[in-house]
């Protein structure tokens, strides 16, 4: 079930419903993408109807935000909880693992995608890492030939929205992968260069509050969770006054 938040239609869906149908797709024979909106990409996409169309056509869209989850609440149609989209990676990995499938990473600094697969094969060793690269390149034709080239099943595209959501509508399908996910700074967490926050921050929803603590350069983005906090209170409103009269 489609739940709608200021635009975008969220899949309503636990982490272990989103990790089933995650599952179900990288077994499938046909090409699928899973974008995780948080706030930032809810304003981006105002501006960007190119953007908006992309996340609302993706097979899984997934809440990886807390604002998102609260501005759900406020508009009185509540989502089952916040899917980070780093865990459901992790989750596919998982299942990738079952499969012995093929992984193909793109994005990030040079010699990031390396590093991340070497960790990710560490806890994962029947995945093959069948082929990376960086994220800076001007001309995305050749890096999405290699990617075919590789012949994936799965592929982690860490480009930044909307650059990685806009490359996995244009290519992913010529990947010849089950399955892409747009992940943002994944690669360095999973490379070990950016600590994600303890346990105990993202179970009360404060992810964004240790990231903020640990980079203080944040601040202009995470300024952007009670803007559409703001946008969601507004739009309850206008609904309730439409229905008085």
């Amino acid at each position: 079930m489609k739940t709608n938040v200021l635009g975008i239609a969220f899949d309503n869906l636990s982490r272990t419903q989103a990790r089933e149908a995650g599952a179900a797709m990288l077994a499938s024979d046909r090409f699928h993408y899973v974008v995780t909106p948080n706030p930032e990409f809810i304003l981006a996409s105002e501006q960007d109807p190119e953007f908006r169309d992309i996340i609302n056509r993706a097979d899984l869209v997934l809440p990886d935000g807390v604002g998102v989850v609260y501005s759900a609440r406020i508009l009185g149609t509540p989502l089952q909880e916040r899917v980070a989209g780093f865990d459901f990676a992790c989750d596919m990995l998982e299942e990738l693992d079952k499969l012995g499938g093929r992984l193909y990473l793109l994005g990030a600094k040079p010699g990031v995608a390396e590093q991340a697969g070497r960790a990710i094969l560490e806890r994962h060793p029947n995945i093959v890492v069948c082929g990376t690269h960086d994220g800076y390149f001007d001309d995305p034709v050749p890096v999405a030939r290699d990617a075919a080239e590789a012949r994936p099943d799965l592929i982690f595209v860490c480009l930044g929205a909307p650059k990685q959501e806009k490359w996995i509508a244009r290519f992913g399908n010529l990947t010849g992968a089950k399955l892409a996910i747009g992940l943002g700074g994944a690669l360095d967490v999973f490379a070990g260069n950016v600590e994600r926050a303890p346990e105990a921050w993202q179970k009360v929803g404060m992810e964004w509050a240790y990231r903020l603590m640990k980079e203080p350069k944040r601040i202009g983005r995470m300024a952007k969770l009670p803007l559409v906090l703001v946008k969601a209170v507004g739009q309850r409103a206008a609904g309730g006054r439409r229905k008085e009269r």
